[in-house]
């Protein structure tokens, strides 16, 4: 087959035609992504040379907040100076992370939630996304990521994932206003940048942690109630520009699906193997027909884990049930852990590389 663009290959793929090898994509915490870059003898900071040499066809772009800090740094923790929610640093094993701590709007009432300082719209500069379109046109260049339109994971960060539930089971004001604070200003920012890429994007990309490894988070009540129409200004916002959609859906997250093929929805992103029908040979069976894929090489199974040969045998494994008609990116399903060996990610990349041709 024609050697495809990047952006040829991926449009293809999200189409569900065959492109000439899948596409591929690449995500990862500092300390894999440093040991990465020192195997390829690469600078510390060259993050676009990295994505080249594991042969990343995806490319984001974005607008970028130019407004002033709108909550205090704290001693101790990281507070994110737009929303306000804060993290605390955790050590293990092989490096650390930053956890969700002390939830500011835990107890809050409504008109807390309503003085508390969220972001404008009018705060970001959208000047150079139609020159950053231009320069990654090769690629498939996308807006947002997998926490644009999330609710109940964003929501978690300050109210807490207990008290998010709560909200949404008793219909609290309080919470209920937050999410809706928060997804407006993100869906205005989002037909902003659309606005100024003039064309120039090829798909959103938007997210909602849906399910444990083993069961919904939520009920089809709860997300028909509260999820779903608020989800749909997203997926509407996409069809006015003719875009397809990619979602993150962490966990087990097939019990949604075809609510959101209603609503538009392209390409699954994630997918957890492990987790309850979320396999890649009950994906491909049950929704392949529907929708691309974009995922399936678990963080937390042999690319972690395993041996090198380990890792091979699964991502060509993967690849065998995912391939046939097109429709699947090969990518890790979360962001690669620092517990992954570097020889192995390494692996991954190569067998995808050399097995995923079509």
């Amino acid at each position: 087959m024609k050697k495809m663009s990047s952006k040829e290959r991926v449009l293809a793929t999200l189409a569900r035609q065959e492109p000439d090898r899948v596409p591929i994509n690449y995500e990862a915490n500092p300390g894999i992504d440093q040991r990465l870059k020192t195997h390829f003898g690469l600078d510390p900071k060259a993050g676009v040379a990295l994505r080249d040499r594991l042969g990343v066809d995806f490319r984001g772009v974005g607008a970028r907040y130019t407004g002033a800090r709108l909550h205090p740094e704290i001693p101790g923790r990281n507070v994110c100076a737009t929303w306000g929610w804060r993290t605390r640093y955790v050590e293990h094993g092989t490096g650390g992370y930053w956890d969700y701590c002390d939830f500011p709007l835990v107890a809050a009432d409504v008109e807390t939630v309503a003085k508390w300082p969220m972001p404008s719209p009018d705060d970001y500069d959208y000047s150079n996304i139609a020159k950053a379109c231009e320069e990654k046109k090769e690629y498939a260049v996308y807006i947002g990521n997998p926490g644009l339109a999330c609710i109940m994971n964003t929501a978690g960060f300050l109210r807490s994932m207990e008290q998010m539930f709560v909200d949404l089971a008793l219909d609290e004001p309080a919470g209920l206003l937050m999410i809706d604070r928060m997804l407006a200003v993100q869906l205005e920012v989002a037909r902003r940048e659309l606005e100024a890429a003039k064309g120039g994007v090829d798909f959103m990309w938007i997210g909602e942690d849906l399910g444990t490894q083993h069961t919904p988070l939520i009920s089809m009540e709860t997300f028909q109630k509260h999820i779903k129409p608020r989800h749909k200004p997203f997926f509407d916002l996409a069809k006015a520009y003719n875009l397809p959609v990619m979602m993150h859906t962490c966990g087990s997250s097939s019990w949604a699906y075809d609510e959101y093929i209603s609503m538009g929805l392209t390409a699954a992103d994630t997918l957890q193997p492990e987790a309850t029908n979320m396999s890649p040979a009950y994906l491909k069976k049950t929704f392949g027909d529907r929708l691309a894929f974009h995922g399936c090489i678990s963080t937390a199974g042999p690319v972690s884990f395993g041996t090198v040969d380990d890792v091979v045998a699964d991502c060509r494994r993967t690849l065998e049930i995912m391939m046939p008609g097109g429709g699947y990116c090969f990518s890790p399903t979360h962001s690669l852990q620092d517990n992954s060996p570097t020889e192995n990610v390494v692996a991954m990349y190569d067998t995808a590389h050399q097995f995923g041709v079509y």
